[in-house]
């Protein structure tokens, strides 16, 4: 689980719900229709911008990363090709079966070479596996800064709404608190779908895009080198150059 993703939404949630106990009654601040005019709107205005089975998948992706901890350093990543490489480089890609590996891309990459699997075949399966991979990634932040977008502005709708009934029924004071709820809970809600939910997911899908997108390059690669018989050390010399400076594996260092 990503720690970080659910402590940021607990206390978001925490700071907004203490303010209302402290402030007065929390079920005034409960409304089903202002809920349900910010939430259906911003997913319907959400579908129209992209298919229905493109917001599912994006949505389940957008969660499933977006709390699980998956991250791993590019640093990790090569130091683990590194390992792999020197024991199919002694038993050879035979000896890689019975090496329990988490990484399913990872893995997986390793069992074209269990397999026997021609190179090209194996580059061209990875790659596009990669690709595919970083598509869904990018579609599902897509799909949250969609939403992001949209709950905001239907809050603001509903706010246009409540004023409107308010306003048409001046000589009524019975019905003018049910409609100014709905003009101030909408754009609550809103903002709270919005900057609570929505854009930080959206931001963190970013956010780990480009790491992942560096992690499954390296894999590709290092299954490549790994299947061509390249010495372990030179390839992690070759897949250094994805690393920053200072997160580089000191072969040097190691050798001395």
């Amino acid at each position: 689980m990503d720690f970080a993703t659910i402590i940021g939404l607990v206390a978001g949630v925490g700071v907004v719900g203490a303010a209302i106990f402290v402030g007065g009654d929390f079920m005034s601040f409960v409304d089903i229709g202002s809920m349900m005019m910010v939430i259906g709107g911003a997913i319907a205005a959400t579908i129209l911008r992209f298919t229905l089975g493109d917001v599912f998948v994006a949505f389940l992706t957008a969660l499933k990363v977006s709390f699980g901890n998956k991250t791993r350093s590019p640093s990790e990543v090569v130091e683990r090709l590194r390992e792999l490489s020197q024991i199919a480089r002694k038993e050879g890609p035979l000896g890689l079966q019975s090496i329990e590996i988490k990484d399913e891309f990872l893995r997986k990459g390793v069992q074209f070479l269990v397999d026997g699997l021609q190179p090209e075949m194996v580059g061209t399966a990875l790659t596009r596996e990669r690709e595919l991979y970083i598509e869904r990634l990018d579609q599902g932040q897509a799909v949250m800064r969609a939403i992001g977008d949209a709950a905001p502005a239907f809050g603001m709708i509903g706010t246009l709404v409540g004023l409107v009934q308010m306003l048409s029924n001046m000589d009524d004071p019975a019905a003018i608190d049910p409609a100014m709820a709905i003009a101030l809970l909408t754009t609550l809600y809103g903002a709270l779908v919005a900057s609570l939910f929505a854009l930080p997911i959206a931001d963190k899908l970013q956010g780990k895009l480009a790491g992942e997108e560096t992690n499954l390059t390296l894999i590709v690669e290092g299954i490549q080198h790994i299947q061509n018989k390249v010495h372990p050390d030179l390839m992690a010399e070759f897949l250094n150059a994805y690393l920053p400076a200072n997160k580089r594996i000191d072969l040097e260092a190691e050798a001395a």
